[in-house]
């Protein structure tokens, strides 16, 4: 089985992602067919024996969208050496034009540059060097600094689109609303076009203004109508069916006007038709910019990669860009510099700071034959390494594929109107024509059937209905940010409501990320300000964390350090130092044992302060034990009140961390964890996940590490702390920006009383179309009673807007609870 992902266009709302998911199952040798409508993709799994590529993508057009294979293209510009006339451009851009994976290949003899297009999931770059050199010249080092994203360009375009429609359609439909309701208002309008003394001139206005409306809403009817044609109606259908109605009437009513109908002047409805179209596209603008940011967190970790390496070639350093890195090259890192490629460490001592890959806030001591990640920072020493994996394979892109993959296989929450549209538009179209067509059969004129036809459409209007969801959205995301919670869609507020169990990363979030001092233990050979005073001037200088923490820890005493006279750093042990005449070692238990001082006089607080997650450091001061400093992690202030409050909640709370599972249990006995998730490598984060799901709950993760990023996008709610990385706030739904645990229970709240808002919305809009509908088709005049005119039919739709957004409104007054 192959698993590929296809580009999917012309979606405009959940329902369009069922219909092609549909078409695609239906062919023979599909697995699986996954289509998320959020970040436009597909991710398919299918048997090339049986199916073809070709195959799945006619399946999607023939539903009515555009499939295109998921190829990032990447443009680089490469100098070349040799060329002496034009006709050496042709030749080059020949050998280029060949390969597989080249969109474009352009050769300029002026700059003697080649810009090339690319993908490199088709082709290594190395290659697209081999072909120019196979032709006769020589490609120099390369620019990567012109890089596009046409998937990113693409989606700017759309958004300005959307924007530029909506502000077209606005610019005519604030005074076609002002001329129609003004002349039944009494509002001044020019004497020219009073309805009541020049009425045809007055219709012909309104048709010069919905005009330019109708066509910035063209896709709505395209859209709308095929998807009718299909059997497969969504939002579209119902804006396209409403507008029609209103405008072919209002079309007629002008006709009549013109034969001297003049009665007429009271059934137009062009503004009806305006105002709808103009909203849609404003809810569609918005939908598009939210919809533009998702492969943002995917562009943000494949920055982290340094451009370039610095290679050992014939014993020689060279710079080279690091897409050229292969298996096997022996590459050197400075300190302070990122290590580009994984691989295996061959010289040198160093300490590597790999918090962005696994949060963990201490840097890693290097050794020959440790491994190194891609992407972490060099912090001490000058190391060479081996490669051992380039490119797709490093531990960098792997949690890119992870973050991918966890987007993709998130199926997009179907939203209600969406849902209910699918029944309520041939329902509604089927009780118009039956009505229209019943009352024509009893004997009534085509004009009070037609009347009867429109009032049913107009009162059904889709206007409330799609106003139901996102201004509740609107309010509550707004809400949300005052007070610190960004929740970057609808489809996040959604979901945040049903969580039953959140995950907590523990270096961080639930912690500082920092290590500060806890505890000082001394021996009787020693008072506790001189031990302080001796570790941080033995530490004085480091760039260690744990040393760190102890010189922070002697200059908030006030401790002044002293001189040293001998210093020596033992890697992987601590450090050995000579203070005012006498001979200082500070570091682990290992160091100690080593050079045979005696622990057992503190040994049973050695034990207390590990079991309580602490890391004791031994000083020992002429062969004679001292004392323990120990450094933790501190919790913060916030996280025991946040995790009580989920607890009132009746939400389970668990911790993930690649800690040893002694020093986890400490941290969650401290504040109240239900659940500890200890141990846990980066990548296997999103599987933790995976399992917490497999039990059917519905789950929240909470980080702020890169390494957070694939679990925060598997989760079903993904929760980033504002203090963390750029990628995990890309990754996740809802952003902290304050940092403040006890937002997460906010966020929740804030997702209960949205839900119930837009419940409460989707059964006023509900509640006016259908109870309008039979007495639209007419029951009450049945019965002797009044038939309903269609202007009251528009009256009823706009107040169940009116309604809607009233409701909407009340989320104002959301309050945390303290």
């Amino acid at each position: 089985m192959r698993s590929d992902i296809f580009k999917i266009n012309g979606m405009t709302c959940a329902a369009c992602a069922k219909a092609a998911e549909r078409s695609v199952k239906k062919l023979d040798g599909v697995g699986e067919a996954n289509v998320n409508f959020a970040t436009e993709k597909m991710n398919i799994t299918y048997d090339e024996a049986k199916v073809k590529k070709e195959d799945i993508i006619n399946a999607v057009t023939k539903a009515g969208y555009e499939a295109l294979e998921e190829m990032e293209w990447k443009e680089v510009t490469i100098p070349i050496d040799g060329m002496t006339c034009a006709a050496c451009t042709k030749s080059i851009e020949k050998a280029i034009g060949k390969l597989t994976g080249i969109e474009r290949a352009s050769v300029s003899f002026a700059s003697e540059k080649a810009v090339v297009k690319y993908s490199p999931k088709a082709i290594r770059l190395s290659e697209i060097k081999q072909a120019i050199a196979k032709a006769g010249y020589k490609a120099l080092e390369i620019d990567n600094s012109n890089r596009v994203d046409e998937d990113k360009k693409r989606k700017e375009r759309e958004i300005d689109l959307m924007w530029t429609k909506f502000l077209v359609s606005i610019i005519f439909a604030l005074p076609l609303l002002y001329i129609a309701m003004g002349a039944m208002l009494g509002w001044p309008i020019p004497k020219a076009i009073d309805p009541m003394d020049f009425p045809l001139l007055y219709a012909f206005v309104q048709i010069i203004l919905t005009i330019p409306i109708v066509i910035a809403g063209y896709k709505f009817y395209t859209v709308g109508f095929k998807a009718i044609i299909r059997r497969s109606p969504n939002m579209d259908s119902l804006i396209a069916m409403g507008t029609s109605a209103a405008v072919i009437y209002s079309i007629y009513s002008t006709y009549r006007i013109s034969i001297g109908d003049f009665m007429y002047v009271e059934d137009m409805y062009f503004e009806t038709a305006g105002v709808i179209i103009t909203l849609i596209l404003l809810g569609k603008a918005l939908e598009a910019v939210s919809k533009g940011r998702t492969s943002e967190a995917i562009k943000k970790l494949m920055g982290l990669a340094p451009k370039t390496a610095i290679v050992m070639q014939d014993g020689k350093e060279m710079e080279i860009p690091i897409e050229e890195v292969e298996v096997g090259d022996i590459i050197v890192v400075k300190p302070g510099a990122k290590i580009p490629v994984d691989g295996e460490v061959m010289e040198g001592y160093t300490a590597i700071d790999e918090s962005m890959l696994t949060g963990e806030s201490i840097p890693v001591e290097k050794k020959p034959g440790d491994k190194v990640i891609g992407a972490s920072i060099n912090k001490t020493g000058s190391i060479t390494f081996k490669a051992t994996k380039v490119g797709s394979d490093t531990a960098l892109a792997q949690i890119v594929k992870l973050v991918e993959d966890a987007q993709g296989s998130k199926a997009p929450i179907a939203q209600m109107a969406d849902i209910v549209s699918g029944y309520f538009v041939p329902i509604v179209f089927v009780i118009a024509v039956l009505s229209a067509l019943a009352w024509y059969l009893t004997g009534q004129s085509p004009v009070f059937s037609l009347t009867i036809f429109i009032a049913v459409l107009v009162i059904a209007c889709p206007c409330a209905l799609g106003l139901a969801t996102p201004t509740a959205i609107m309010v509550g995301t707004g809400k949300g940010a005052e007070y610190g919670v960004l929740i970057k869609g609808g489809e996040a507020l959604e979901t945040a409501h049903k969580i039953r169990t959140v995950v907590f990363d523990k270096t961080g979030t639930i912690t500082e990320g920092r290590p500060e001092v806890t505890d000082i233990v001394t021996t009787a050979l020693i008072v506790r300000n001189k031990l302080l005073q001796l570790a941080a001037t033995a530490e004085k200088g480091s760039e260690h964390p744990l040393g760190e923490a102890i010189v922070r820890g002697a200059e908030k005493e006030n401790l002044e350090t002293l001189r040293v006279e001998k210093f020596n750093a033992i890697p992987g042990h601590g450090i050995e130092v000579r203070i005012e005449g006498r001979e200082v070692l500070l570091g682990n238990r290992k160091l100690m044992v080593e050079r045979s001082i005696g622990l057992t006089e503190l040994e049973s607080e050695s034990d207390r302060l590990a079991a309580e997650g602490k890391t004791p450091m031994y000083l020992s001061v002429d062969g004679q034990l001292a004392g323990i400093i120990a450094v933790a992690d501190v919790v913060k202030e916030s996280s025991t009140k946040a995790i009580k409050k989920l607890h009132q909640m009746g939400i389970e709370v668990a911790m993930i961390t690649g800690d040893n599972r002694k020093t986890a249990e400490a941290i969650a006995r401290q504040v109240g964890i239900d659940r500890v998730l200890a141990e846990v490598l980066p990548q296997d984060k999103a599987n933790e996940i995976k399992k917490l799901q497999a039990e059917g709950k519905k789950v929240a993760m909470v980080g702020d590490g890169i390494n957070d990023a694939p679990a925060l996008a598997q989760a079903d709610i993904g929760i980033a702390i504002g203090s963390g990385t750029d990628v995990a706030m890309e990754s996740a739904d809802i952003v902290l920006m304050r940092s403040d645990l006890m937002d997460v229970p906010t966020a929740l709240q804030l997702s209960k009383s949205t839900i119930r808002n837009i419940k409460q919305n989707l059964f006023w809009a509900f509640g006016y179309n259908v109870a309008g509908i039979p007495v639209a088709a007419g029951l009450l005049y049945a019965f002797g009673g009044p038939l309903l005119n269609p202007i009251l039919a528009a009256a009823a739709m706009s107040l169940s807007s009116v309604s809607v957004l009233t409701n909407a409104l009340r989320l104002k007054g959301f309050k945390p609870y303290k």
